[in-house]
């Protein structure tokens, strides 16, 4: 429970490594993404996550900042950060 198959507003955004997951209506706009690494996290651009932008590490200490847990990761390594149960 709690990935991104069960809840199926959740956007995914893959590259090698990682998948970035994202859940707008949890979103609170705080924009820890968009300061702590712009070149992922664009608003201007669609999409506005490009999760080939940086390195595994880089996107997941950045989203480990997230305070609504909007953004969350899978990890080809068995890294994961989902929204807590509602």
């Amino acid at each position: 429970m709690g990935d991104a198959t069960d809840r199926p507003n959740i956007r995914e955004y893959k590259a090698d490594g990682v998948v970035v997951t994202w859940e707008p209506g949890r979103c609170q706009h705080a924009t820890e993404c968009v300061r702590g690494l712009p070149r992922v996290f664009d608003r201007s651009r669609r999409p506005w996550i490009d999760a080939e932008g940086a390195t595994v590490d880089e996107i997941v200490t950045v989203i480990d900042r997230c305070p609504s847990f909007a953004l969350g990761y899978r990890t080809d390594d068995g890294r994961t950060r989902t929204a807590p149960a509602a």
